[in-house]
């Protein structure tokens, strides 16, 4: 049993992409959350801001670092998760669900193709381990 859901999209800098049509849905994996230690903070773009495919969109903060992250894919904001700024624990607890970072349209829908399925992403992740 994979702890990474199957209809997700993974990439190699520990983002997760759940897509509906030409929306998707974004945040940090379960991986990325254990290896940051307990979120305090959250940074996120506003509602309407861009996101470019490789590019840093926001910042988390933890006990141990501030990491950046990167969105999976090119597009625009639609809505944040608000519930992270006054429960930014909420990554630490559930990172693949409610602990959803932003929602974007999706310029090419296409582009997600070239993520890491959520099998590919373990191979990746039990090989940064070692």
């Amino acid at each position: 049993m994979s702890d990474y859901p199957s209809s997700y999209r993974f990439t190699r800098d520990h983002e997760w992409i759940a897509v509906e049509g030409a929306k998707g849905k974004i945040g940090i994996t379960s991986y990325a959350q254990s290896e940051l230690g307990d979120v305090v903070y959250v940074e996120l773009p506003k509602v309407g801001d861009a996101v470019t495919a490789g590019a840093s969109f926001g910042t988390v903060e933890s006990v141990k670092a501030v990491s950046e992250i990167f969105s999976p894919v090119t597009g625009t904001v639609t809505e944040i998760n608000a519930h992270l700024n006054n429960a930014p624990e909420t990554l630490n607890q559930d990172p693949h669900g409610e602990g959803w970072l932003i929602k974007v349209s999706l310029n090419d829908p296409a582009e997600v193709e070239k993520l890491l399925s959520a099998e590919d992403y373990q191979t990746f992740i039990s090989s940064q381990q070692h």
